[in-house]
């Protein structure tokens, strides 16, 4: 087996809009009010997809939640028919009826934390759906997303835990604050934990945040471990750096990449950074494997501000079927000087191979880049036939899927056109029909 991981990508939903409701999201605040193109955002990342299965590494879909959550608005006192429900929330606070609307859950690196089998103490794969309590718009999606997670990975094989409780700052956010290293895929692994700070702390981490606050707490990513039963040996907790939260990196993932043997990440991702390192190397190493190799990017090469804004080390780092590993980053990336004078020199360090770009602009402006909208899963052959055929992506799903889109989505879309009374009823008939494209139960689209 050359390569068991395999990539499930959220579609984006028909909602996607820029509400600007993620605090400490550079791209999402400075993109706030702007007009976004819903269907322009789904075909680029459905033709993300595309050239992910095309260099023969699996992929897969999952579906964006049947929206909006008229639901979560009458546990707020919202009362009457859906229509009175979102009239009256948007009248209250237009920002409860963004929340209620927002596709934010297209970033499926959110979705939850996956460990494979070869990890864990029961060899059973074990799933847990990140809680997103630092946000709120973003912690509507954890039922949801359980029972999705639920369908795609059904029977024996797969271990579902409920998402971490959320009281106390106890926040989770799935595979964005999480790195699995291994000799390959299919070997056993250190898994990576990167937290802001400490729920029990009081929220306190070693450094001073000034402007945002940490999303991920290390209580949760250490629940996480002792749930996916992962041994103490092949387990680090590495903390953020609060200079790099303050500047943007509001998760891990837009500040360092991990795939096999390979960590890509700038120097201000960590904090205590050599500490941090060496640990990483000596647990890496301990594996048996050979040593890790570290691509460690220096300020001088590219600064923080360039690294967050151009999504840099939020590219997806891929094996190839052949050998080598294709770094796919975001376009923004080859148009930033100092990133696009990196890029041209990284094929050759630390066995990356080859450096492509993708169009994912509706995305990147809230903040996503290609990571973001891909939760990893390492599954033996047994695990990935267990996969519902329809989610797997396919010459027939992406036809199925381009035409649903270019026919049922927007290609505009405010804040302020939330409040229009047939979005709703619009955005619920798209959501059922790529359900049914996919092959999954009606009842999960509402």
């Amino acid at each position: 087996m050359a390569n068991p991981e395999a990539n499930f990508d959220g579609l984006v939903g028909p909602t996607h809009n820029y509400a600007g409701l993620a605090h400490g999201n550079v791209a999402s605040q400075a993109n706030r009010r702007k007009p976004a193109n819903p269907r322009a955002a789904a075909l680029q990342g459905l033709e993300k997809m595309r050239r992910v299965a095309a260099l023969g590494i699996r992929q897969a879909i999952l579906p964006p939640p049947p929206r909006p959550d008229t639901d979560w608005l009458r546990s707020l006192g919202f009362t009457g028919t859906d229509d009175e429900v979102l009239r009256r929330a948007g009248k209250a606070d237009p920002a409860l009826l963004a929340a209620c609307y927002s596709a934010s859950s297209m970033w499926t690196a959110n979705a939850g934390t996956i460990s494979p089998s070869a990890d864990s103490g029961d060899g059973r794969a074990h799933i847990t759906p990140a809680n997103l309590a630092s946000q709120l718009h973003r912690s509507l999606e954890a039922p949801h997303t359980a029972a999705v997670l639920r369908a795609v990975f059904p029977g024996e094989l797969f271990l579902h835990h409920a998402p971490v409780p959320a009281g106390g700052r106890c926040g989770d956010e799935g595979a964005a604050n999480h790195i699995r290293l291994a000799p390959s895929h299919a070997a056993p692994g250190l898994q990576v934990f990167v937290y802001g700070h400490e729920a029990l702390g009081g929220g306190k981490v070693t450094g001073v945040l000034r402007k945002y606050a940490a999303r991920q707490s290390r209580e949760a990513s250490a629940a996480v471990a002792r749930l996916h039963a992962l041994a103490p040996e092949r387990l680090a907790f590495t903390a953020q750096n609060p200079k790099a939260i303050d500047a943007g990196v509001f998760h891990n993932d837009v500040i360092s990449v991990g795939n096999e043997g390979v960590l890509f990440c700038h120097e201000a991702a960590f904090r205590d950074r050599a500490a941090a390192l060496r640990e990483l190397c000596r647990k890496y190493a301990a594996l048996g494997g050979g040593p890790l190799q570290v691509i460690e990017v220096k300020a001088k090469e590219v600064s923080l501000a360039a690294a967050v804004s151009s999504y840099l080390f939020n590219s997806q780092l891929l094996s190839l079927p052949g050998g080598g590993m294709l770094l796919l980053a975001a376009e923004e990336c080859g148009e930033n000087a100092r990133t696009r004078k990196f890029l041209t020199s990284l094929p050759g360090r630390g066995g990356v191979t080859a450096v492509e770009f993708a169009d994912l602009r509706q995305s990147m402006r809230n903040g996503g880049g290609p990571a973001c909208l891909r939760l990893r899963a390492v599954l033996t052959e047994v695990e990935w036939s267990a996969v519902p055929a329809g989610v797997k992506f396919g010459d027939t799903v992406y036809a199925r899927l381009k035409a649903w889109i270019e026919q049922r989505y927007r290609d505009r879309l405010l804040p302020s056109d939330l409040a229009d009374p047939e979005l709703a009823e619009e955005s619920r008939i798209t959501t059922r029909g790529i359900y049914d494209i996919l092959g999954l139960p009606k009842v999960l689209a509402g």
